[in-house]
């Protein structure tokens, strides 16, 4: 961050600084007001902005406004007289990194471009440090660090090879397709069709011509003959989504399929050979499902010789950070928005909260935060009123049923940490007094829970 631009209208003040900052290394322009300053901004490229916050027809608010607009993301400070505090505070909080107020020394002016060095150095660091993360626990399409998830990735790649039925369960949300098509990359069929159908969105009347299509005259609208979806995936994978909704009647022919590995067309006489792999996913308890004869033991046995049981987000904590980050660089992609991250406190009500809808519901948060983000970090105020007004962790923690006295400990520690952090705002070091512990034991623990700063 060596690059400055001075932006004041009086050229007294901008050739001192100029002077004092090129003796201390910094390669310097200068500007006399904020429409010249967008101009070098083009040819320039500053890494930091030193703006006077009341200038003639475009002041320090209105050059930092357009800079965001443009995405621009160089470190801006502001200058403000005497009287003009309030101006600089309001520049602060649209995203200036400092003020200075004049009149002021040259080791004032260098003291504060140090500091924003060694914190654009940190943020560096974080964002590199947050890449080697995601590329360490990236598993095809699904990001995650938490044991559980872990072990769920080494399975799949055990069974990937081979065709045999798994059953993926868990709630909704918790990416059950996405662990399906998985399997169907890390195998020998990762170069045929991967079709997913929802038993549970198709009528039921619709739903065995769906997946063993029909000839032409099988019934009053079958005017030509129609492949299946078992067809389709035919050499490759089928995902039988929500199977724990498949009608008693087709869960008899479902298993005729699986024992056989043959099928026939609604009006057909005779049998086609395929050879699909059969992926299931389901949210219900099938098991308890056979009890009640909703559905048929034998099929339930037939598709559980895998079982994946993936767990809800809120049993996986870790993750949620990661996938905090992974969805504010995607949205930002998708938007072309220039939103850097989640704020301290809005990092923590999201790590916080229980997340009933998993990993679906915290990605629809983070695109709606990004949305409605008047900053370049996503606060507390751009989050649901659901996400800010959730009951105390601890308290559901509690009452979910863990009985894991080391799980638990964990937990409150880690909510008491980011609490501190945001009490302190960020200095370590009082947070290390606050919460009792030395500051190696607090830095130790801050980069075990992965709590950005």
């Amino acid at each position: 961050m060596r690059r400055v631009l001075v932006v004041d209208d009086e050229e007294n003040l901008r050739l001192v600084v100029r002077t004092f900052l090129k003796r201390e290394g910094y390669e310097v322009e200068v500007a006399a007001s904020g429409e010249e300053a967008l101009a070098l901004v083009e040819t320039f490229g500053p890494d930091v902005i030193l703006t006077d916050v009341r200038m003639p027809r475009m002041g320090g608010l209105e050059l930092l406004a357009t800079l965001k607009a443009k995405g621009n993301d160089c470190t801006v400070i502001v200058m403000s007289a005497y009287g003009n505090v309030d101006l600089a505070l309001e520049a602060m909080k649209a995203g200036a990194y400092d003020y200075i107020q004049k009149p002021f020394k040259a080791e004032e002016v260098v003291l504060t471009l140090r500091k924003a060095e060694e914190r654009e150095s940190l943020r560096r660091e974080n964002r590199a440090l947050r890449q080697e993360i995601r590329k360490e626990n990236l598993f095809e399409d699904l990001l995650a660090k938490s044991p559980p998830m872990q072990a769920i990735f080494k399975t799949v790649s055990k069974i990937a090879e081979y065709k045999t039925t798994a059953l993926i369960t868990g709630e909704s949300g918790v990416g059950k397709e996405l662990i399906a098509r998985a399997i169907h990359r890390r195998g020998n069929r990762r170069g045929g069709p991967f079709v997913a159908v929802n038993c549970g969105a198709i009528p039921e009347t619709l739903l065995e011509s769906e997946l063993f299509g029909y000839k032409k005259g099988a019934f009053t609208d079958a005017t030509s003959d129609r492949t299946g979806l078992f067809e389709q995936a035919n050499h490759g994978t089928l995902l039988l989504d929500e199977i724990g909704e498949l009608p008693l009647s087709l869960q008899v022919k479902l298993l005729r399929v699986l024992q056989e590995e043959t099928i026939r067309r609604l009006g057909d006489n005779k049998d086609i050979k395929i050879d699909v792999r059969i992926l299931a996913a389901t949210h219900r308890d099938l098991q308890a499902e056979t009890k009640a004869g909703r559905f048929r033991e034998d099929l339930y046995y037939r598709i559980n010789v895998l079982p994946i049981p993936i767990p809800p987000l809120r049993d996986r904590r870790e993750d949620v950070p990661l996938l905090i980050d992974h969805f504010v660089a995607r949205n930002n992609a998708r938007f072309g928005t220039n939103i850097r991250g989640v704020d301290s406190e809005a990092r923590r009500l999201l790590n916080e909260y229980g997340w009933p809808g998993n990993v679906r519901e915290l990605e629809n948060t983070i695109e709606r935060a990004m949305v409605l983000a008047e900053k370049d970090t996503i606060g507390a105020d751009d989050l649901p009123e659901r996400v800010r007004e959730a009951k105390d962790p601890v308290q559901l923690h509690l009452t979910s049923g863990e009985l894991s006295i080391k799980k638990t400990a964990r937990v409150i520690e880690e909510i008491l940490i980011r609490r501190a952090l945001t009490k302190t705002k960020g200095n370590r070091t009082r947070a290390a007094e606050v919460l009792e512990i030395s500051h190696r034991a607090l830095l130790y623990k801050i980069k075990d829970y992965h709590i950005d700063l």
